[in-house]
């Protein structure tokens, strides 16, 4: 049975540093993906908004798709917060039991939601609506290996979000190979502020010689790359967590703060491209969470903000389909939807997250670890025994 201390990468795992001989929780990380899943969420519904809304929020709304690359530098982080420990210890030996937990974290639901959505394509064929265009049955075989969106199309399909999934996945499979040169490489902090900050600025270049203006640009040709680089940046944030002092913590408080600042300044102002101050500044911004977690009185560790982090990966995978069944319904015209009916559709999203969360993910994932291929059963008596010694 896994403790509460798995909630954002396997739901979550957010521990890390000893306490009373267990690793404390990082809420904070966990309630900041809840609001970024949702971010998400009224991302995608945003043109649907009627006059009811101002055109300052439709503005800011219009910037959620910046939320997955807070996903990847939070998925870096608590990925080697909760891993490194064991490859460091296993070496490669550690690897087929972190994509076996890894999978059975985000593969059931994921499987369940292109099934659903391929039982809806039918439908629509059977009634002659059937698209090609979105729904593309020669692509299905890439969303089922978990590969769609590896630069082997040109579009997004089926469920949209996936795509930032399927580049996960792509990091999951990189880290092992990664944590054998990390872990030989003695890193002190400043050699990790380095490493961020030259994985931040060569992403800008990539990203700016491939002909981006932000951040969103190409994701079928950028994603993945937008991806790995900032779920390292993670890794890097970690390292630092782990290994600086008390006092060093107190600096590096204080500069997350004012590299936040000044770099959102300069966005906001112009000065700095999207594509230099976003990873940056999410840098700083879950360095920040993670040390602020423990903090008296942290919105973000509330229990309601930590349940909404909880079943973010419901929320996330859910809401696309669910917005196309809805406008399917109950929406005349999609372009302006009522305030109320806006309003339902996202009390329908939460009872949806939360029923899957309860029904498919959660049940999903413990299935799949009872019944992983015998191979990887031996890793884990293996782990479990090392564990034990």
């Amino acid at each position: 049975m896994e403790s509460r201390t798995s909630r954002l990468g396997e739901a979550a795992p957010l521990d890390a540093r000893s306490v009373n001989g267990t690793k404390p929780q990082l809420d904070a990380l966990t309630g900041a993906r809840g609001l970024a899943a949702w971010y998400v969420v009224f991302y995608h519904i945003r043109d649907a908004f009627g006059p009811e809304v101002p055109a300052g929020v439709i503005s800011f709304l219009s910037k959620g798709y910046l939320a997955v690359d807070l996903f990847f530098i939070l998925s870096g982080f608590v990925m080697w917060l909760n891993y490194g420990a064991k490859f460091e210890r296993d070496g490669l030996r550690a690897a087929p039991v972190f994509l076996r937990r890894r999978l059975a974290r985000i593969y059931p639901l994921h499987l369940f939601i292109l099934c659903s959505m391929a039982c809806f394509v039918g439908l629509m064929a059977l009634t002659g609506r059937y698209d090609p265009n979105h729904y593309p049955l020669s692509e299905l075989p890439l969303h089922l290996l978990l590969i769609q969106n590896w630069g082997f199309t040109s579009a997004l399909t089926w469920n949209d979000p996936s795509w930032s999934i399927s580049t996960e996945f792509g990091a999951y499979l990189l880290l092992p190979f990664a944590a054998l040169i990390l872990l030989r490489w003695k890193r002190g902090v400043a050699v990790n502020l380095a490493a961020i900050a030259m994985l931040c600025i060569t992403l800008a270049f990539i990203l700016r010689i491939r002909g981006a203006t932000t951040m969103g640009d190409g994701i079928t040709e950028n994603g993945l790359i937008r991806c790995l680089f900032q779920f390292l940046v993670g890794v890097f944030i970690c390292s630092i967590w782990q290994q600086a002092t008390a006092s060093q913590h107190r600096l590096l408080l204080a500069f997350s703060a004012l590299i936040a600042t000044v770099v959102g300044a300069g966005w906001a102002n112009g000065d700095l491209s999207e594509m230099a101050a976003v990873p940056t500044l999410f840098a700083a911004t879950v360095y920040f969470l993670a040390q602020t977690s423990s903090w008296a009185g942290n919105p973000l560790t509330s229990r309601i903000a930590v349940h909404i982090g909880d079943i973010s990966y419901s929320t996330y995978l859910v809401h696309f389909f669910l917005w196309i069944l809805f406008k399917l319904i109950f929406v005349s015209d999609p372009t302006t939807v009522p305030l109320v009916l806006m309003m339902g559709f996202a009390a329908l999203t939460y009872a949806a997250s939360e029923i899957l969360y309860r029904a498919i993910e959660n049940p999903g994932r413990k299935w799949m670890q009872a019944h992983s291929p015998a191979f990887l059963g031996r890793f884990e008596r293996v782990e479990r025994k090392t564990v034990r010694r």
